[in-house]
């Protein structure tokens, strides 16, 4: 059962840092809620809850969901599957194309988990859906069983359950 008033405290953590990186944005900086042990680990405990015992593999979504990812696979005591942009690895086995609201990206990754391995993609926040739909695309092409998809928190007016599907979100703004 997650620690509400420890959540609660996680959530006061993110600052909303107004026209960042253009105008009109409102970006959200976990930076202090990650510099916090207690509140990391709390998130991090509620993150996993849904799905405990249910994945072999963590896998992180650069760049903020590779940090939560980390957090997550030590608590889990299993590994990590990095989830790339587009020519950040030196062998990508596999890579899927997405639209953004301003043009088109690519993630990639390596193939190396084993047919059927069961996996929990992480993100920060699902904004759009397109880079969660993406990296489920991804694992499945590359054999793996996509078994949930938990990210910290969801900017639910930009309606990305449409496009991702069932998401567990810790924090809803």
């Amino acid at each position: 059962m997650p620690d509400t008033a420890a959540l609660a405290r996680a959530e006061s953590l993110i600052r909303t840092i107004p026209d960042y990186p253009s105008p009109g944005i409102q970006f959200r900086d976990i930076t202090p809620l990650l510099a916090d042990a207690a509140a990391l680990r709390a998130v991090t405990r509620a993150l996993i809850e849904p799905f405990a015992a249910a994945f072999d593999v963590v896998g992180g979504i650069e760049a903020r969901g590779f940090l939560l990812a980390g957090a997550i696979a030590a608590e889990a005591g299993v590994g990590l599957v990095p989830i790339r942009k587009a020519g950040k690895l030196p062998r990508p086995a596999a890579s899927v194309s997405y639209a953004l609201e301003y043009g088109e990206a690519a993630i990639e990754a390596h193939d190396d988990l084993a047919p059927g391995t069961r996996i929990l993609l992480v993100d920060d926040v699902l904004a759009t859906g397109g880079t969660i739909a993406a990296a489920r695309e991804l694992m499945t092409t590359l054999g793996a069983e996509v078994v949930g998809t938990t990210v910290l928190m969801e900017l639910e007016a930009l309606n990305g359950r449409a496009l991702a599907g069932d998401v567990h979100a810790l924090f809803v703004i």
